[in-house]
């Protein structure tokens, strides 16, 4: 086998280091969520139905991952919104080609 190619251990590999950054349940929700633009934090807490403090937890994550970014707005009053970055808009596709599977299978 040629050292070029990768074996198939470290194509799986890949697959797992992705799914660790994007795979809790949570990070899923609000990386789909968010395909529709900014939000403010309560508009995804609303839209997700998840808690303050997982939100809060999920969005430091995605933020850690560079999936998503935040803006803060200090205007009275204070708004925090949250947006995909380059590299979580480049998860559209793939969660695009998830709900055509989900349609034909599930």
């Amino acid at each position: 086998m040629s050292s070029q190619q990768p074996r198939h251990g470290e194509e799986a590999c890949a697959v797992v280091d992705s799914l660790d950054q994007i795979g809790s349940q949570w990070r899923l929700v609000v990386l789909h969520d968010l395909q529709d633009g900014e939000k403010r934090f309560n508009e995804l807490k609303r839209s997700t139905d998840a808690s303050s403090r997982t939100l809060s937890r999920v969005l430091d994550d995605l933020q850690a991952a560079d999936l998503v970014s935040r803006r803060i707005e200090e205007d009275a009053p204070i708004a925090t919104y949250y947006r995909l970055t380059g590299k979580g808009e480049a998860l559209c596709p793939v969660f695009d080609e998830i709900e055509a599977w989900a349609d034909d299978w599930l």
